[in-house]
């Protein structure tokens, strides 16, 4: 039962800030005007904050091997849930190409950054996180990559280089500031300026997740695709769960980024391929009914997963 109630204490909390963030868009505390001024900060300057403060000193990354490791680890494992959701596309029911796509990336690009983090800071050590962040190098590669392509039919070097944000570079950076341990030469008062800034990145990000999915909710009602949600559900938190803790079981890797797997194995769908299927031509009502459904049944399934990975792993 106490294991139960420290998994539940690390992910409660993120759901709730998600929610106070629907709930202050409901009220026009936030407005959409706000939106990309605080997702200009957040991306920039916060989150690359966290990143540097968490990687540089960070022991676990001192071996090429581990970097190399978990960045294509983490590019397998969006490829890997793609692939899964093209091949079960005609289980779901999906006719219309556009929506095929569209289930494809929105099934197999798992939460990566926003929830996993706090569960990562909450659940493990300093080390796992910034293994984290490296695992989530290979994420952004294959989504602007291999994720484009599908949603797209085609993808273009042009659109690549929307991988190389701030955060990518300050991974680059940290990593490489980390191998020259030059954090032995870093003031104290750059690392607590890091540290502050890093401390915004998650409520900042989570309130604006909350606030996205309270303006497009009303997509998630505008035509019933019930198999869509289950098939895409069993997926996306049952099928590709027991197959990364199994990879986390079986890998001879390191146990930081065995802990990443399991924290990953156990998200929903992300957020962002309501976006991209809005920009990018897909179809966001698909995207919305995928990433509603896996949100709300992670409630339980996450808390479930973790508790059940942790055990087989021996965490």
């Amino acid at each position: 039962m106490n294991e139960v109630l420290v998994i539940l204490s690390a992910v409660l909390p993120v759901f709730l800030i998600a929610g106070v963030g629907a709930v202050l868009r409901r009220f026009d505390w936030l407005s959409p005007s706000a939106d990309q001024s605080i997702l200009r900060l957040t991306i920039n300057v916060c989150y690359p904050a966290l990143i540097l403060e968490t990687i540089i000193g960070n022991s676990a990354l001192k071996q090429i091997s581990i970097i190399i490791v978990a960045s294509v680890i983490g590019f397998g494992s969006l490829v890997l849930g793609i692939l899964l959701a093209w091949l079960c596309r005609k289980t779901a029911r999906i006719q219309d190409l556009k929506q095929q796509r569209t289930f494809a990336l929105s099934v197999g690009l798992f939460n990566y950054g926003y929830v996993p983090i706090p569960l990562v800071m909450m659940l493990f050590d300093q080390q796992t996180l910034g293994v984290l962040f490296v695992y989530n190098l290979g994420v952004e590669v294959g989504l602007w990559t291999v994720g484009l392509a599908v949603l797209t039919g085609a993808t273009s070097p042009r659109e690549w280089i929307k991988a190389l944000t701030a955060p990518f570079y300050a991974i680059l950076a940290g990593l490489f500031l980390n191998l020259l341990n030059f954090d032995k030469f870093i003031p104290g008062y750059i690392t607590n300026t890091f540290q502050m800034l890093g401390h915004c990145a998650i409520p900042l990000g989570v309130l604006l997740i909350g606030a996205t999915m309270a303006d497009l909710f009303h997509e998630f009602h505008a035509k019933p695709e019930p198999r869509v949600i289950v098939v895409g559900g069993l997926i996306r938190l049952v099928i590709l769960p027991v197959i990364f803790i199994l990879f986390a079981a079986f890998l001879p890797i390191a146990v930081e980024l065995k802990r990443v797997i399991l924290i990953q194995a156990a998200m929903p769908a992300a957020v962002l391929p309501i976006v991209l299927a809005k920009h990018y031509g897909g179809d966001p009502a698909t995207a919305m009914r995928v990433v509603i459904s896996t949100t709300a049944a992670s409630l339980v399934m996450t808390p479930f997963w973790i508790r059940m990975g942790s055990k087989l792993l021996g965490f």
